[in-house]
């Protein structure tokens, strides 16, 4: 299975960004996407798929979250 998953971008030099990620910094290929500082995208295997609408961004990291938060009460 893959999965993409939505960060913010902080910085963005040469079709190379520093995505946040839950306060986690990575540098992400760029170079498919019209990429802005403060966009959100979407990243599978280093590089961003997509520009993301902040309203759909933050849905899909609320729903990570409560994923996070069922599989850390136990189930499976």
């Amino acid at each position: 299975m893959c999965l993409a998953v939505p960060g913010r971008i902080m910085e963005l030099s040469n079709r190379k960004a520093k995505v946040n990620f839950n306060g986690n910094l990575v540098t992400v290929d760029v170079s498919l996407v019209d990429a802005k500082v403060g966009s959100y995208v979407l990243v599978h295997a280093g590089y961003a798929l997509e520009v993301m609408q902040d309203d759909r961004a933050q849905e899909l990291l609320e729903l990570f979250g409560e994923l996070e938060e069922y599989s850390n009460e136990g189930h499976s």
